[in-house]
């Protein structure tokens, strides 16, 4: 009974209307909206839901005034066996009975159609808020909560899970409270024509509800499997269509689907076991045994003479009204099962740990350029592994340092630690004196560009891509950006030109094409330190020199990092540092190191 426990006592809280309070960890990146109660998935979908006081009373209030005129047919179709049942039937009554009726039924729909409005009107404002807060959250973690969470799983956490939460009010909690008001109402009315007809509807309330609780029980975990099954089956496709390049280039299309049929064939067993639990419900056998016992108990009063016909007839169709409740459970519990099982799985991703926070009391100012590295080590989570191990040295302003090593010496690592995209395991690096821990993050990071070798642009318009750090610059500040980072005249044989849309990741694009726009990109925000993660690696060598004397034209005026392996650019370089398994082994100019360092000299020989 502890899921019965746990809901009383969030009811509870939730009644007392305490005030919201937040469990947030860390974030990395945030934007002022409500906090919501994060404790756990109960208090956090309540938290959401007491927003819309206003709502929830008009689905309580079109809940209960729908079961209470259900409940008058019976009693007045009673009356009217009665009339006509007479010695002298008074067919006079017939008339205003049926007006009543009619009357009564009509105001009863536009109650119900009130509280399905509001139910569902509730389930759409919570899908959106929860869409809002889940995408909020998800931008604020760190690269490393990324680097680890599988896409496909947030994708169905995302869409999915945050369906089934508004599926878990409309129609799931709506008919849950609708069936509610319907148990109660033969309980409340039964006395009317003899006080021990109330004992079969409590018996079968009371019954029904440990039937309930028990089915509720055992169905909470198949919930939670069936959700986490459908979002692993979801990794595997997204991760096979990410990767489909690589699936035919190896020929294992019959290896993925024979993957994608294990997952599917344990999303299906999960339903298989849900619908297995379902069909065990026994509140029909309880529904058709109240019926039974209700009518013949009523109908022993009635040979006793304590009821007439019509007050028979009026007490079955309250029992009647026993359906609903019966007929709504054997898959409304089911549907608020699945938003709760949805919403934990939606809590545990916005809940789990960052490594990052924006500080936003941090250190704001603008940058000139020194970097220093004192004594820093990294490593990735849950691995023992040092990626970097003890660096240090000091960059002035305006200084081009060239980073070098072999393939996995922690070159990339080390240029992330700048603008925190990963922090330091150990030791601390500085800007302008200052530890980057100490900076606001977003002050930091919109003075600094990254431009990587594996490029990332938007499905959206060229210039939408250049303009991204800044989109509210003209078109002629976009332009001179492309122009200076050579793109211009290829922009230019499109025939959309600068408003041509390309595909997801660029792939309409050459590496060489995407990598002069990504230049372009950090040229326009005009940063104040630049790094350039191997980012020429795509460029022919017919564009390359012009690219260089962008880049050589962009390093003016503020501090440079470049990983590159081309020996051109390194030349031009104040600085280079060799960098191998994670420790520096040589530092100077290129014709000094080719003497002095072997590490060095073997990168270009090799």
């Amino acid at each position: 009974m502890q899921w019965l426990e746990n809901i009383v006592n969030e009811l509870i809280s939730f009644i007392e209307w305490k005030p919201m309070t937040t469990t947030l960890s860390p974030a990395e990146f945030t934007i002022q909206r409500p906090t919501y109660d994060r404790i756990n998935a109960v208090r956090w979908i309540f938290s959401h839901a007491r927003q819309h006081m206003g709502i929830i009373f008009l689905l309580f209030a079109g809940a209960f005034g729908n079961a209470a005129l259900a409940a008058v047919v019976p009693l007045l179709v009673g009356d009217a066996f009665n009339a006509m049942l007479n010695s002298s039937p008074n067919t006079g009554v017939l008339l205003p009975l049926a007006l009543t009726i009619g009357g009564t039924q009509i105001f009863r729909g536009v109650l119900q159609l009130g509280r399905n409005f509001g139910a569902e009107l509730l389930g759409q404002r919570l899908e959106r808020e929860i869409r809002d807060e889940m995408y909020l959250s998800l931008l604020g973690k760190s690269m490393t909560f990324h680097n680890l969470q599988p896409v496909g799983d947030t994708m169905a956490r995302a869409t999915n899970d945050v369906r089934e939460v508004n599926l878990m009010f409309s129609p799931g909690i709506n008919l849950v409270i609708g069936s509610a008001f319907f148990l109660v109402m033969p309980i409340i009315a039964a006395p009317k024509y003899h006080v021990s007809l109330v004992v079969t509807p409590i018996l079968f309330a009371i019954f029904y509800f440990i039937a309930l609780f028990r089915y509720l029980d055992n169905l909470q975990p198949i919930s939670d499997e069936v959700r986490a099954s459908f979002g692993d089956m979801n990794s595997h496709l997204a991760e096979s269509l990410d990767g489909v390049e690589t699936v035919k280039g190896a020929a294992q299309e019959n290896a993925e689907v024979e993957r994608f049929v294990i997952n599917a064939k344990r999303v299906r067993d999960a339903f298989i076991l849900q619908g297995d639990t379902e069909a065990r419900f026994v509140a029909f056998l309880l529904y058709g045994i109240a019926i039974a016992a209700g009518l013949t108990h009523a109908l022993f009063l009635f040979r006793a003479g304590l009821l007439n016909t019509g007050q028979v007839i009026g007490y079955f169709g309250l029992l009647r009204m026993l359906d609903f409740p019966t007929f709504t459970s054997t898959w409304a519990y089911t549907q608020v099962s699945m938003g709760i099982s949805s919403a934990k799985r939606i809590l545990e991703l916005m809940n789990r740990e960052n490594n990052l926070d924006q500080n936003t009391a941090g250190y704001i100012g603008p940058i000139h350029g020194e970097i220093e590295f004192k004594d820093v080590s990294f490593s990735y989570p849950d691995s023992t592994d040092p990626i970097l191990d003890t660096i240090s040295f000091k960059v002035k302003p305006g200084q081009t340092v060239a980073i070098v090593g072999q393939t996995g010496a922690g070159k990339t690592s080390l240029v992330k630690l700048v603008n925190r995209i990963y922090d330091t395991s150990g030791g601390k690096i500085l800007i302008d004196g200052q530890d980057v821990r100490d900076w606001n993050l977003a002050s930091l990071r919109s003075q600094i560009s990254i431009i990587e070798q594996d490029i990332f642009l938007f499905s959206r318009s060229i210039s939408d891509n250049i303009a991204f750090g800044n989109p509210n610059v003209g078109r002629e500040v976009i332009e001179a950006a492309a122009k200076a980072a050579q793109a211009h005249d290829f922009i230019q044989t499109f025939d959309k030109g600068y408003d041509t849309v390309i595909g997801e990741r660029g792939v309409t694009l050459s590496g060489g094409q995407r990598q002069r726009l990504a230049l372009a990109r950090a040229f326009l925000t005009d940063p104040r330190i630049l790094i350039l993660d191997d980012s020429t690696s795509a460029i022919d060598s017919a564009t390359e020199d012009k690219i260089q004397q962008a880049i050589s034209a962009a390093a003016k005026g503020r501090t440079t990092l470049l990983i590159t392996h081309r020996l051109s650019q390194i030349r031009w370089a104040d600085m280079i540092v060799v960098i191998k398994k994670g420790h520096i082994v040589a530092m100077g100019s290129h014709d000094d190191l080719m003497k002095t360092s072997d590490a060095y000299s073997r990168i270009f020989r090799e």
